[in-house]
């Protein structure tokens, strides 16, 4: 059973196709520049596990285009996997919104994909994207592959109202829906599955927080198999700094910035997604490694930056312990908790108070899956790196096997 993996974006499509007897990547890829407005060829990278590689450039006008794309790249390119897409068995996208509607995958249908371009608000540079690679999937290939939406907020849906209500007046989250909804949820779910594996246990007997740390960073407190709380909200934006965005802070700065620089809410939005976090502290960079690199340099905004980030870490750690009355692991995933041992170790400094400690030898491991607490260590840590494309793979199985 092999399944077609999508996550798409705006001008964006990428892929993976996962065999499910193994669980093995067969391919993976990226279609870019789609819908270019600039005159611009869209083109693709299409690569397989044993080194072959197809490349090319081709008009995208499209999402239609780029699927049509990548069908050439798996059937008859030099790179090809399959004779035929007819031995895809589904299709499973990821959708980041799926509100209060979604608590579950589902199959697409045209009440579904109304469903979805409607949150569109919620997240309006990633859910209207995907309506638009659900429907070019159905123009290129019909209704005779089943699909499946996978959604990035369901894992979220068990959190309690105390959780997820904001303290604003009630009748806003009545008309408007305005809550906490949560995203990496696929992440999430999926690293700490893997942690109570490699626990031994089952996952509702454990108290975990897991730390899906990237350009997009957010933490999750998972207790009783489900998800307690989690660090970013009503979207991405909440929650501690990231490469570009600001994460939490008092609104009546931004209330006072749009006084002071005659802001329209689109100008405080693009400023809060786009210009903050470690980007707009440093003045240099988003990219992790290369503030490490300047802040080894001496570039005391970029050193400056990762402090910061790291402190809002601890904290949001910490709350979680507090609120969960305690944690059994630690997981740090995502390209930077992954590939930075050195963030890793000055988190878990701050919770030597609890008996953590970090094996300095497996914790220099970039990417791979691993313990990194001594065997002493009160509180387990692991890195485990993410797979949300096999994630999505899975809950593509279990639906359509329904």
């Amino acid at each position: 059973m092999k399944i077609f993996v999508v996550n798409a974006g705006s001008s964006t499509l990428k892929y993976q196709v996962i065999d499910m007897s193994d669980e093995s990547l067969v391919c993976k890829g990226i279609c870019d520049r789609i819908g270019a407005t600039d005159g611009s060829l869209g083109s693709i990278t299409h690569k397989t596990p044993d080194g072959k590689k197809y490349e090319a450039e081709m008009p995208m006008p499209t999402h239609a285009e780029a699927f049509e794309s990548v069908v050439y790249a798996l059937t008859k390119s030099d790179a090809k996997v399959m004779d035929s897409f007819d031995e895809i068995t589904a299709i499973g996208h990821r959708i980041v919104q799926g509100g209060s509607i979604f608590s579950d995958s589902c199959l697409v249908t045209p009440e579904v994909i109304d469903d979805i371009e409607e949150l569109g608000e919620l997240a309006p540079l990633h859910n209207p994207p995907h309506v638009l690679a659900i429907r070019a999937c159905l123009k290129t290939f019909g209704d005779k592959i089943p699909q499946v939406v996978v959604f990035d907020t369901s894992f979220h849906q068990t959190l309690q109202p105390r959780a997820y209500m904001y303290a604003l007046p009630y009748e806003y989250y009545e008309k408007y829906g305005i809550r906490k909804y949560g995203a990496h949820g696929t992440s999430h779910k999926y690293v700490s599955d893997r942690a109570a594996v490699m626990e031994g246990k089952d996952k509702k007997d454990l108290k975990i927080i897991t730390c899906h740390l990237g350009s997009g960073c957010s933490i999750s407190a998972i207790k009783d198999g489900v998800c307690f709380d989690t660090s970013m909200g009503f979207t991405p934006l909440d929650g501690f700094m990231m490469g570009t965005r600001c994460g939490t802070m008092d609104p009546s700065v931004l209330t006072y910035l749009a006084k002071k620089e005659n802001l329209s809410p689109d100008d405080i939005n693009n400023i809060c997604n786009k210009k903050s976090g470690t980007l707009g502290i440093s003045c240099l960079t988003n990219d992790n490694r290369d503030l490490v690199d300047a802040a080894a340099a001496g570039n005391e905004k970029a050193a400056l930056a990762l402090e910061m980030q790291r402190y809002q870490i601890v904290k949001f750690i910490g709350s979680y312990i507090a609120a969960m009355n305690g944690v059994d692991c630690i997981v740090f995933a995502g390209g930077i908790g992954e590939n930075n041992p050195e963030l890793r170790v000055d988190i878990c400094k701050n919770f030597e108070y609890m008996g953590i400690e970090i094996d300095p030898v497996p914790n220099k491991v970039r990417g791979e899956e691993i313990k990194i607490s001594t065997a002493n260590s009160k509180v387990n840590v692991y890195v485990i790196p993410t797979n949300e494309e096999l994630a999505i793979a899975r809950d593509t199985v279990r639906i359509i096997s329904k």
